[in-house]
């Protein structure tokens, strides 16, 4: 018999919060099971195993980043736009770190499609219209601004930039203000 009040959803929003406190790489069926106070086993019925898990907490931090990132972006275009986005990502890594990294997990292509990470690319594709990039520079600047981004936060939230000067939130700052100029200044061949 299922324990009453566990179903997919909540396990998986527990996945999630258990991957901000201890890291996405610790969370398993097993360590899920502890969190409830239950037999793995009565958890089976919703979830195959613990990559199961490990896709359906990407498969929520993608969507909740996507959501994040569209109510971001509303009504705004250009730098404005560009650092709204930034703000985003680094944001939501800073505060959910777990489920920051579970975005960052391989799926396969078929759950990758499926899922809110298509939407991240039309997003960039949104604000890159304002910068004016023909294609395939437009796919250029998704790729360079996804790589900065993630190549930043990874080393903010590993502590990288925590004893120097200036402090990292200054650097982000100009980051932004440099990729809009790069934007805006796009090298052509």
């Amino acid at each position: 018999m299922v324990r009453a009040g566990l179903t997919t959803e909540r396990l998986v929003r527990a996945g999630a919060e258990l991957a901000d406190e201890v890291g996405f790489a610790q969370v398993t069926v097993s360590a899920l099971a502890r969190r409830f106070d239950v037999k793995v086993a009565s958890l089976y019925s919703h979830l195959k195993n613990s990559q199961d898990l490990k896709t359906r907490i990407a498969l929520l931090a993608l969507a909740e980043l996507a959501d994040r990132a569209a109510e971001a972006l509303a009504g705004r275009s250009g730098k404005d736009a560009l650092g709204a986005f930034a703000d985003v990502y680094r944001d939501y890594a800073l505060a959910h770190p777990g489920r920051y990294t579970a975005a960052r997990y391989p799926l396969d292509p078929e759950t990758a499609a499926a899922s809110a990470g298509p939407r991240h690319a039309q997003l960039t594709r949104a604000i890159l219209r304002g910068y004016d990039l023909p294609e395939p520079d437009q796919t250029h600047a998704v790729r360079l601004l996804g790589s900065v981004f993630h190549g930043y936060v990874s080393l903010e939230t590993a502590g990288g930039f925590a004893h120097s000067a200036p402090d990292s939130q200054e650097s982000w700052t100009r980051i932004v203000d440099a990729l809009d100029s790069l934007l805006r200044n796009w090298p052509t061949r």
